[in-house]
């Protein structure tokens, strides 16, 4: 994998001008974008860049964590709370990205998402409203474990980190997900999926590949 040094704002510039350049696929009027990564390789900060980019170009944007689209603990630690499995499969509902964010964003839908759906400190839904996104408008999805469930992104940004990395960066009492991770390298293989891969080991110097065509 062929690499080339870029600073963030490049980065964000670049992915930005890409999506808007291309559109959507299927012929839908609205752009979804995914960042993938472990949460120790901080994609929060990527998708908010992107985002800022493209409300630059004059789209409306939506920036949307998984992490408000946990499940409830109670079904989050049905196999106890540190069980890696579980962290891959059945934390993120997966079921409620798909009908609150995606869907009304396919070709013919109303644009009303939902920007989260639960609140993991309190366990409790967070009634957050709904917005509309007008046509032209985007969707900045970020979180892990993203580009295995067959989300019609747009464009897909993969953030990756060096095993060692990973485990250097991964806070202490969330090294019990570092199996997870490494199953999801060896099961989905993201880095194949994305259409740009950015290696994140040094926060301050990532690099990337470049944007890879579509076939």
């Amino acid at each position: 994998m062929r690499l080339e040094a870029i600073t963030w704002d490049r980065l964000a510039e670049a992915l930005a001008a890409h999506a808007d350049g291309v559109g959507p696929e299927g012929g839908g009027p609205w752009l979804r974008i995914g960042v993938d990564g472990a949460p120790a390789a901080g994609t929060g900060p990527l998708a908010e860049a992107v985002a800022q980019e493209l409300r630059l170009r004059g789209r409306a944007v939506l920036v949307v964590s998984t992490e408000g689209f946990l499940r409830p603990a109670s079904l989050r630690y049905e196999y106890g709370k540190r069980d890696p499995d579980s962290y891959a499969d059945g934390w993120y509902d997966t079921k409620a990205l798909w009908r609150e964010v995606f869907e009304p964003l396919e070709p013919g839908g109303d644009g009303r998402v939902l920007p989260d759906l639960w609140d993991p400190v309190t366990d409790r839904a967070t009634r957050s409203p709904y917005r509309t996104l007008p046509e032209g408008g985007a969707v900045v999805v970020h979180g892990p474990l993203l580009l295995g469930q067959w989300y019609p992104f747009d464009l897909a940004v993969h953030l990756r980190l060096s095993p060692g990395a990973l485990r250097r960066r991964t806070d202490e009492g969330a090294q019990w997900t570092l199996p997870a991770f490494a199953r999801y390298e060896e099961e989905t293989a993201p880095a194949d999926r994305a259409d740009a891969v950015v290696r994140a080991d040094d926060a301050r110097h990532p690099a990337w590949t470049g944007l890879r065509t579509r076939r």
